[in-house]
């Protein structure tokens, strides 16, 4: 379990057994991801997305508290996994990272409560499959626009991106701050603390 430069943000590389039969790897392991989150993540949700070459699907946030925290892998196919600090007054604040999750190294993404999370299909079929915290609740659902020019992610230029309307009417960051729909640092960095205590 490896921490990315953005707090809150861990990427958990398994081992991958393989043999004449196939492969084997456990992509989740409780005791690893509580030890490096602070707590364990509380199992809500799983959610599966199939998507085609191009398929942009993001950026998505809840509000917190509760948040919703995502423990994100690629079983079939491969994906650009982006995400990206929404949280005001952050140090990382507008920040994003980009881990390529895929079907042969079963990587894994883990995204606190109140982080901000896109990712692009890169091979037809892409099949991410994650864990959410908390059940989808519309009224606290947020998106940013993905392709927002400030931001600045680094999307894949050899793939044209596929959004939903939902998607590409999303405000800019600057935007969603302006409207205050973005989750504060200090709410959430709180949050984590309360998660830690149980």
């Amino acid at each position: 379990m490896e921490q990315l430069t953005i707090e809150g943000a861990h990427v958990f590389t398994p081992v991958v057994h393989e043999d004449d039969r196939g492969a084997f790897a456990e992509w989740f392991r409780e005791d690893e991801l509580a030890a490096a989150a602070g707590h364990p993540l509380r199992l809500a949700q799983a959610n599966c997305s199939v998507s085609r070459a191009g398929v942009l699907r993001g950026v998505h946030f809840a509000a917190v508290p509760p948040g919703q925290a995502k423990y994100v892998t690629c079983v079939a196919g491969e994906v650009l996994d982006v995400v990206v600090d929404v949280r005001v007054g952050s140090p990382t604040f507008g920040r994003w990272e980009a881990i390529r999750l895929d079907a042969q190294d079963r990587k894994a993404l883990y995204l606190a409560e109140g982080l901000g999370h896109a990712f692009m299909a890169m091979t037809d079929g892409a099949t991410v499959v994650y864990l959410c915290s908390e059940p989808y609740a519309p009224g606290r659902e947020f998106g940013i626009n993905p392709l927002d020019p400030d931001l600045a992610i680094g999307w894949p230029l050899n793939l044209e991106p596929r959004l939903s309307p939902k998607d590409a009417a999303a405000p800019s960051l600057a935007k969603a701050a302006q409207q205050g729909l973005l989750p504060s640092y200090d709410d959430c960095t709180g949050y984590y603390a309360k998660l830690r205590k149980g």
